[in-house]
């Protein structure tokens, strides 16, 4: 359960007032001030877009939208969030989507027994970059980018070239409850071992291979040997940024976080017996998403004038850890609670060890790693016995897939 805020964090009486229509949105008894004109103007515009959004404000300042784990309910709370997150990407995708759709097959180009899925790294400033950043709009719920370091995937069935889906790896975040805990991690050795962990900030199957459990396809494949070896010859030896310590490129555990609360991609995922996603517990039901729908941009200019960076470091310069962090900082100078942050939507935290002995590496018991062997060949292997011709010879909907249906700017679809 969410924490409730404190006496001192509470949010505005007046927002509660504002919500019933009965306060003028310029008073702020909780800080017994007015605010600036700029000021209630965003404290209006953020208080309008959370309730459009459907979520529920109470006198704590604590919002509690009714999903109760709904998956649909949860998408729809996403949804403007979406929307906006595909009008920011208009300028640069919209002119390559034909292109970019010739990618997608229809049902008629997949044919379940000649499949041969190919990982195919995403560099730069290529097609592929491309295809990534359009692809990972059509999730059900906006999708970040990642962060510090990034590696990115392409799945391709080679017998026909059409995309099968993605998964993006990113620095994890420095404070995970449930993955904290499960390492058993003390401060020194987080400190060290950190740089061990990469985070999925994306993964999925894109249709027709969706309808195909391909999802679990492509969850299995980041685990692979070849992904281990690219992000080793990417960061082995390399002198981080801030640290000044090199790398040896090692990477020992990935971590993922369910979109849609409980997931049902993850769980029972198995490799000839071996759990490969285990879930150690649920997020606190926080973020910034409900803030990503314009609202974002208009916080952090007004952090940018009245707000003080939280990221000082003489060899990174000033600015802010994350969105997040941005966000609880400009809220109460709105005379809103920084527990407007807590959005109510918890997700399942799963952890991914590549190594038999991931923990006591991490916890910095030895310096020795026993790296699960798992050939991207065999893990295919595995999945198309146990997961894609029984599917395939049960349901043939896949069949009926036309790629139009994702044109993103001619007509809006949902996966």
């Amino acid at each position: 359960m969410d924490a409730l805020p404190s006496k001192a964090e509470r949010w505005c009486p007046g927002v509660v007032q504002e919500h019933k229509g009965h306060a003028s949105p310029t008073a702020c008894p909780a800080r017994g001030q007015a605010l600036d004109g700029s000021a209630a103007a965003l404290r209006s515009k953020i208080i309008e877009s959370l309730r459009r959004q459907g979520f529920a404000l109470n006198a704590s300042g604590v919002m509690a939208p009714s999903v109760n784990g709904h998956k649909q309910a949860i998408r729809e709370l996403h949804s403007e969030a979406r929307d906006a997150a595909i009008e920011r990407a208009r300028p640069g995708l919209a002119r390559h989507e034909r292109k970019l759709l010739r990618y997608f097959a229809s049902g008629a180009e997949v044919q379940p027994e000649r499949m041969n899925p190919i990982l195919k790294e995403v560099l730069p400033d290529t097609e592929e970059e491309l295809l990534f950043r359009y692809a990972r709009l059509h999730w059900s719920v906006p999708v970040s980018a990642g962060y510090g370091r990034r590696l990115r995937f392409l799945v391709f069935d080679e017998h026909n070239g059409k995309l099968i889906g993605l998964f993006g790896l990113g620095d994890p975040v420095f404070s995970l409850g449930p993955r904290d805990r499960w390492v058993g991690w003390d401060a020194q050795a987080k400190r060290d071992r950190l740089r061990h962990v990469m985070d999925a900030f994306v993964l999925g199957a894109v249709p027709p291979y969706s309808q195909l459990l391909c999802g679990k396809l492509v969850a299995l494949l980041m685990t692979s040997n070849e992904v281990s070896e690219a992000f080793s010859k990417r960061y082995a030896w390399r002198t981080s940024f801030i640290g000044a310590r090199p790398f040896d490129g090692r990477l020992v555990l990935i971590t993922t976080t369910s979109a849609l609360g409980r997931s049902s991609l993850y769980n029972r995922l198995s490799f000839w017996g071996r759990r490969v996603f285990v879930s150690v517990g649920f997020t606190s039901g926080s973020g910034e998403f409900h803030f990503s729908n314009g609202v974002y941009h208009d916080l952090l200019a007004f952090a940018r004038q009245r707000c003080a960076p939280s990221a000082k470091h003489e060899r990174w310069g000033n600015g802010w850890r994350s969105r997040r962090e941005l966000v609880r900082a400009v809220l109460p100078k709105l005379g809103l609670s920084r527990e407007l942050v807590y959005h109510g939507v918890r997700r399942e935290v799963f952890v991914v060890p590549l190594a038999d002995n991931a923990v006591p590496f991490l916890r910095a018991e030895t310096d020795h790693v026993e790296p699960f062997s798992t050939p991207a060949a065999e893990l295919f292997g595995w999945f198309r016995e146990r997961w894609l011709l029984p599917r395939a010879s049960r349901d043939q909907s896949y069949r009926d897939f036309d790629p139009e249906t994702l044109r993103l700017w001619e007509q809006q679809k949902k996966w």
